[in-house]
């Protein structure tokens, strides 16, 4: 759906943001609503009236992956609404140093947010767990990617402003991006496709979660073929075929995902206008072309620019007590 600008959606929040499922779909309409007008006064040079929103409060990254986007966004965003930026040692975090829910309730006497970037959703829900007012925040998983998610979907109303009659291919591993992606997605009213090969499908759970979610004329539908899944799709996304940690599988994966790369053949069989997507960093001449990632329907650095102004959004809802 298109979201009106300056449009009044009058939504709390939980704690915690480690799934779009943590969500409804007004929490995330309103969320897109927030970035387009932080987006607009940024754009315009003005001073946005979230400038302050965090002045005095404290925000900890906990980042076990290496990150440049995620990384730079977050510490800008954090910058930009008037809060400070603390990174502790990982191994004094998620060491054997000491439990992992001593280390939350420790830093929730110190910090209002945690933004974590880990291998284990677990990690995640173990910090929510053991605390009552640290606001946690997924900025990566094994199994979601949320904060990608946003800025995916807010790139999309962007570029069509209406979700209405939209169909989005996400072609290759049925992974922790393709999870999220399909929440929201369908959440907003889109279908999405999504082709993997046999044994690389998103989990069954994801699927059950989707048909509970979905908007009316919103759905899911699973291929083998990467071929059928584009047939006269609005968008093509594609991924990593190798996720970090995954390293010593990249040769076998490659071999498995080769058939699965979107080029300029690929995006033949979509719609004549239809935008390609990829959430970086981009693996060239495998899962994606050259071609299209240069493409003038490449929305790719769109994308990325749109993870600061998401983020900025999110946390401006999250960590603060005044109304929008």
């Amino acid at each position: 759906m298109a979201i009106t600008p300056g449009k009044t959606l009058d939504v709390t929040l939980p704690k915690d943001f480690l799934s779009i499922l943590d969500w409804s779909p007004a929490d995330l309409e309103k969320c897109l609503d927030v970035t387009g007008s932080l987006k607009r006064d940024r754009f315009l040079g003005r001073q946005a009236p979230t400038a302050n929103r965090l002045s005095g409060q404290h925000v900890a990254m906990l980042f076990e992956k290496p990150s440049l986007r995620t990384r730079v966004t977050f510490e800008i965003a954090v910058r930009e609404l008037g809060g400070d930026i603390i990174e502790p040692q990982l191994t004094a975090t998620f060491g054997d140093r000491e439990a992992l829910a001593d280390v939350a309730k420790s830093l929730e006497r110190w910090v209002t947010a945690v933004v974590i970037r880990t291998f284990a959703q677990e990690r995640l829900d173990e910090f929510a767990r053991a605390t009552t007012t640290l606001h946690v925040i997924n900025a990566l998983s094994d199994t979601e990617h949320p904060c990608q998610a946003l800025a995916d979907v807010f790139t999309l109303q962007e570029y069509w402003q209406s979700f209405r009659n939209r169909t989005i291919a996400f072609i290759g591993d049925g992974n922790n991006v393709a999870t999220s992606l399909a929440h929201a997605s369908v959440m907003l009213g889109l279908t999405i496709h999504i082709a993997s090969p046999l044994g690389f499908n998103v989990p069954d759970s994801v699927i059950d979660d989707i048909t509970r979610i979905a908007k009316k004329g919103a759905s899911i539908k699973l291929f083998s073929d990467p071929w059928t899944a584009v047939n006269n799709v609005d968008a093509v996304y594609t991924d990593a075929w190798t996720s970090m940690g995954q390293e010593p599988e990249a040769k076998d994966r490659r071999s498995v995902f080769l058939p699965y790369q979107v080029n300029t053949a690929l995006m033949a069989k979509a719609k004549p206008d239809a935008i390609f997507m990829h959430c970086l960093p981009a693996h060239r001449g495998d899962e994606v072309t050259d071609e299209v990632m240069d493409a003038s329907t490449s929305v790719v650095f769109d994308q990325a620019e749109n993870r600061l102004h998401t983020e900025k959004a999110l946390l401006a809802l999250l960590l603060s007590n005044e109304s929008f």
